[in-house]
């Protein structure tokens, strides 16, 4: 009987009400996964041009993954607290007596040129994309040490983690460090066999995430967003794209696969 690419494997997903998050929960999910996803369901900043997810979006992920007939838990949690996120992960651990993979892809933006940026816009984006993240991996990894069955750590990216995109120094600087995360993590993290790598996204579509500003008028204003704006195969991928690659890390597909920088966009980074 054929059985999923990471079938009785526990993942956690956190930024889970909607977008990337969602489609990573219910693609791991098909594959055989029961899945604890989480979301901070309400806005935590003036300074963000959009609302975020709430909790009716983030328990309409939980049914999506259900409905893959894998179990799921939802979890209000921000990644910003360290014990918001423990308490995410004691919910996989008391649910589902295991955890194997932590997918942690949470994340905001804005925009603005980097001198003019205030500090709690910089703050904000900062702390949700990259002390997220640290929160989200140094509530895990303990319990995943301690099980001793190794397993993967796949943090979300993208092509401005890779590229100096502009206008939004803030995010790039965030996106970029998640990287530097993940090769120290992965280094640390291999005697115990965990794989920590990212994944580095193009812009993507239907996510309810936008930098408060027309595309148009944007590309009008600053050129060289425009110019990272086109990407050689597609103006931009779908979210189950970049979870086809989140999958592909979770499984054992990828047993040898850590420290990698993964694009899923659509030729971004590699252009002239």
């Amino acid at each position: 009987m054929a059985t999923g690419r990471v079938d009785g494997k526990v993942a956690i997903v956190t930024g889970a009400a909607r977008g990337q998050g969602r489609s990573h929960a219910v693609r791991l999910a098909e594959e055989g996964a029961d899945v604890v996803v989480t979301d901070v369901c309400h806005d935590i900043s003036d300074e963000l041009p959009y609302s975020l997810g709430t909790k009716e979006q983030l328990e309409e992920t939980a049914e999506l993954v259900r409905e893959t007939g894998r179990r799921c838990v939802a979890v209000q949690a921000d990644v910003r607290s360290i014990a918001e996120m423990r308490a995410a992960v004691d919910a996989a651990r008391s649910q589902f007596g295991r955890l194997d993979t932590v997918v942690a892809n949470a994340g905001v933006m804005s925009s603005g040129t980097a001198w003019e940026l205030s500090e709690d816009v910089w703050d904000v984006v900062v702390d949700v994309n990259l002390k997220g993240a640290w929160n989200t991996a140094r509530a895990a990894i303990p319990w995943m040490i301690e099980a001793g069955q190794g397993g993967s750590i796949v943090i979300t990216s993208s092509a401005a983690g890779i590229r100096g995109h502009v206008p939004y120094a803030h995010y790039v600087a965030s996106k970029h460090g998640v990287v530097g995360l993940m090769k120290a993590l992965s280094n640390e993290l291999a005697p115990h066999r965990i794989r920590v790598n990212t994944v580095h996204p193009t812009g993507v579509g239907d996510t309810g995430i936008t930098v408060g500003v027309p595309v148009e008028e944007l590309a009008a204003r600053e050129p060289l967003f425009a110019l990272a704006a086109m990407n050689p195969l597609a103006p931009y991928v779908e979210p189950r794209d970049v979870s086809n690659a989140v999958l592909f890390l979770a499984s054992d597909e990828a047993r040898y696969v850590t420290g990698l920088q993964f694009t899923v966009d659509a030729g971004s980074t590699n252009k002239p």
